[in-house]
């Protein structure tokens, strides 16, 4: 089911992080310290990577959704969207 504005914006802190789906892979991840951070888990090569969007209030709802799209729009052409490592990264 499709998360709405009003959802996302008032997730509340909890004891551990959960997660808030948007249907079609990306999803809310809202950690104790109250951090939201947009999130898509997807299967390349047999193995489960993970994609991040970025943190909420920098990455609305409806920018997330449209990171989506551009991301299957890569796939479906056989590209691999790859974030930027930073320094030192590996």
């Amino acid at each position: 089911m499709a998360l709405k504005e009003l959802e996302v914006r008032y997730a509340t802190k909890r004891a551990k992080d959960y997660k808030l789906t948007d249907g079609e892979g990306p999803y809310l991840l809202v950690r104790p310290n109250g951090f939201k951070l947009w999130r898509m888990k997807y299967r390349y090569g047999g193995k489960e990577k993970l994609l991040s969007s970025g943190a909420y209030t920098a990455v609305s709802l409806a920018e997330a959704r449209l990171r989506r799209a551009k991301v299957k729009w890569c796939w479906a052409r056989g590209v691999i969207p790859v974030p930027p490592t930073s320094p030192g990264h590996r």
